[in-house]
């Protein structure tokens, strides 16, 4: 039985739900975890939901997505047919799929799964149970509840989610993929938690995908704490591609301990409103990351992505690079900070953000931002926006290509910097196809996942030679 009815969500609905339902939301929880759930429902409390009067939300506003009528459930949804709603149609990729529904993981074999070499992948509010001394040891410990306040919300509501544990000296023998689906009659606000450990000389690649299969608004608040220990390895991909009417709050936190390296690749394709909270930590010296995003936005769509790098130990290396194709009136947003500590030494950080604007009326807010506190550090950044190079133009129109191709093949070019670098063959020749449809308008939200877009009988068409350019 759901506890509320829908209605628009405000700070004080939600924390008379939280004060009415407090044993439910904690019943997986051990002593330490519902401290936690405490702590950080005091937060919220506190700070409430974040404001154009915040500096990091000053060109995104919320108001307007949380005043829709919502359904907050909180018991787990009606059994699934799992092959059905979590496939994906990508011919030769062989990845171990992880299913969540309306915030909740689905399970086709087991709630846990626990592979012989150590591996454990499943519900997070099972692991609770099962392995709660190791959920202890990560979980509230990398996301920062205390000072913001989408994070604590979801710190004291999400009750379940995706845990994933690779243990020490161990590779994962295929790429984990975690199908994230909204699917409902009603408008639902979701609180969804995920926890991700790669241990020391460890390796994983992950495939994030968040998707809504009918055009019911929705509201979701996915935290992500990822863990990757001394000399592992994280291939990290965030594929969006959600209806007009929903917003998607995704805050990731990565932390990274010595000599561990991160690749991440942040791919938005649809969604009416898409803030994405990268997080990363050096968390000891010789670390490496590297994030890239590409997001195509069209009509009133919009897109946030939020980088905060923390180079709090020396020898560590940054790269943040993201380009944005934006038609008629879509708005986007780069807030890119990277913060070099006194004695983080021998940093290298750079950051760049690209636009390409279609329309008069698309509008994009860059700032790319250093905080630099030692004078031994290799670091840049740089941010431009305009339109489609017209010289580049004449000089395809001048070897007889129409305009219109010359326009595709161009913003086709500009955004495949980016998608060439995904290191999965089968999910980057997919995500081309994808980005090939969106830029000639005829991608909407898939039928089935994020990567369900073309089948080996129905490829997508796209007739322009690459070769040419």
């Amino acid at each position: 039985m759901q506890p509320l009815s829908t209605e628009p969500i405000t700070p004080d609905r939600l924390i008379g739900l939280y004060e009415k339902n407090r044993k439910k939301l904690a019943a997986n929880d051990t002593a330490a975890l519902a401290e936690i759930r405490t702590k950080s429902f005091k937060s919220f409390a506190e700070l409430g939901f974040p404001t154009t009067s915040l500096e990091s939300w000053r060109n995104t506003d919320l108001s307007e997505s949380l005043e829709k009528n919502y359904r907050v459930p909180l018991q787990r949804p009606d059994q699934v047919n799992f092959h059905k709603v979590f496939r994906c149609n990508i011919p030769h990729l062989d990845t171990a799929v992880i299913g969540q529904l309306n915030g909740w993981y689905v399970s086709k074999d087991v709630p846990l799964m626990e592979l012989g070499n150590g591996i454990i992948m499943g519900s997070l509010a099972e692991a609770k149970k099962k392995y709660p001394r190791l959920v202890e040891k990560y979980y509230g410990r990398i996301a920062d509840y205390s000072n913001d306040g989408l994070t604590a919300l979801n710190t004291a509501f999400a009750q379940d989610g995706v845990f994933i544990y690779v243990p020490d000296n161990v590779q994962s023998p295929k790429p984990v993929q975690l199908i994230n689906v909204i699917q409902h009659e009603e408008s639902l606000f979701l609180q969804s938690r995920n926890l991700i450990v790669v241990g020391s000389n460890s390796r994983l690649s992950l495939v994030h995908c968040d998707d809504s299969y009918n055009h019911q608004a929705s509201f979701s608040n996915i935290v992500t704490e990822i863990h990757v220990g001394e000399n592992g390895f994280l291939d990290h991909y965030k594929l969006q591609n959600l209806n007009n009417s929903s917003a998607l709050i995704g805050s990731v936190y990565f932390r990274l301990e010595t000599s561990a390296s991160l690749e991440s690749h942040y791919i938005s394709l649809n969604g009416g409103l898409l803030r994405n909270n990268i997080r990363v930590l050096f968390n000891g010296p010789h670390g490496n990351a590297n994030i890239h995003g590409i997001y195509l936005m069209d009509g009133k769509q919009h897109v946030d992505n939020n980088l905060f790098i923390d180079h709090a130990h020396p020898d560590c290396t940054s790269s943040e690079t993201f380009k944005g194709i934006l038609d008629e009136h879509a708005r986007a947003v780069f807030n890119g900070h990277v913060l070099v500590r006194r004695d983080a030494v021998k940093t290298d950080a750079r950051q760049k953000n690209k636009n390409i604007l279609l329309t008069d009326t698309a509008r994009v807010n860059s700032k790319p931002f250093l905080e630099i506190y030692n004078d031994d550090v290799k670091c840049s950044h740089g941010s431009t926006t305009g339109q489609l190079d017209t010289e580049s133009m004449f000089y395809l129109r001048q070897r007889g290509i129409g305009e219109e191709t010359a326009r595709m093949l161009l913003m086709f070019a500009f955004a495949d910097e980016i998608v060439a670098k995904i290191a999965i063959p089968q999910l980057r020749q997919r995500i081309e196809d994808m980005v090939k449809k969106r830029l000639q308008g005829e991608l909407q939200i898939c039928e089935q996942c994020v990567l369900h877009c073309s089948t080996p009988e129905h490829p997508v068409e796209f007739q322009i030679d690459l070769g040419r350019i």
